[in-house]
């Protein structure tokens, strides 16, 4: 996408202008943005990532997964995107992090229609919500915001307390944290990621399970470090609850993920995403939406 050279030139310059009158901005965000600029901008980026996720079903999961590192590294600005030593993208807490051409495809299709108009902000929010198959639940809210390289992520071999309190520091509950770690109902995860929870973890996994790992997951690295597996083992590449219901049976991939359900505080919440599915799709709607419009938030408090 070269220079993602989109990513601010809209409003900017507004921001400059209110802020030099001392004009108060609400972050008021909205669906329609694009409605009078570019009315056919959320069409074409749906058609391209439908495709995408045709071709490939993993491609669901890596924008979700790229929409959630560029969020929760100082706001929803595209500066994921960016490249270059020191850049966010290269840092090591994102080398696991794929899906950059399926975005490169999705603004060269919105560029077609509407050249200049739409942010790589816009279309790396509204392609992670088209993404999912339970895309129809999450209304992605749109702003701009500038670029700063930060690692601040969540990683998988974390406990509950330092989830709780990574999540907290963004702004957001043990609740919503729960939520939008159910996004890895689809996806998957490298065998690096996921070593620690089948040799050097004291949390309950199903021997059957932890069985199946070891056989692509040898204990030494780096062997086999690159070796894929399912983050939801029953429902891979379908956007539901079973991710949740595979932690009540002890097979969550990541430390991270089983903690979520380890006789702790967060069981309850687990259990009743397990027996209430549509709860879930509106909680992790509305969790991802606060994360983009929080982070929307402190960014214009720093202008």
């Amino acid at each position: 996408m070269g220079s993602y050279k989109y990513m601010e030139t809209i409003l900017i310059p507004a921001f400059i202008l209110l802020l030099s009158l001392n004009y108060v901005m609400p972050c008021n965000l909205t669906v329609n943005f694009y409605d009078k600029t570019c009315p056919k901008a959320l069409a074409s980026i749906k058609r391209s990532v439908w495709a995408a996720v045709a071709s490939n079903p993993r491609n669901a999961a890596l924008l979700v997964r790229l929409h959630f590192h560029d969020c929760f590294v100082q706001g929803c600005d595209a500066s994921l995107l960016l490249e270059g030593a020191g850049s966010e993208k290269a840092s090591p807490a994102n080398d696991g992090v794929l899906g950059y051409e399926v975005i490169d495809a999705v603004k060269a299709a919105v560029e077609r229609v509407c050249p200049g108009v739409v942010s790589c902000a816009d279309i790396l929010a509204v392609a992670a919500r088209d993404a999912t198959v339970a895309g129809s639940i999450m209304d992605s809210k749109t702003w701009k915001k500038r670029s700063e390289a930060i690692t601040d992520l969540p990683r998988g071999n974390m406990n509950l307390n330092q989830l709780i309190d990574n999540f907290r520091r963004k702004g957001l509950n043990a609740r919503e944290m729960v939520a939008l770690s159910g996004s890895h109902t689809i996806g998957q995860a490298r065998c690096v990621r996921f070593r620690g929870r089948i040799y050097n973890s004291s949390l309950n996994i199903d021997a059957a399970f932890n069985s199946s790992l070891t056989e692509s997951c040898p204990p030494t690295a780096p062997n086999g470090d690159s070796n894929l597996q399912p983050l939801d083992l029953v429902t891979p590449n379908r956007f539901d609850n079973n991710y949740f219901k595979n932690l009540v049976s002890n097979k969550g991939l990541l430390i991270s993920d089983q903690v979520l359900f380890n006789r702790d505080s967060t069981d309850s919440i687990v259990t009743e995403y397990v027996n209430n599915p549509s709860t879930f799709d509106s909680d992790f709607a509305a969790a991802m939406i606060k994360m983009g419009e929080m982070m929307s938030l402190l960014v214009l408090m720093e202008l």
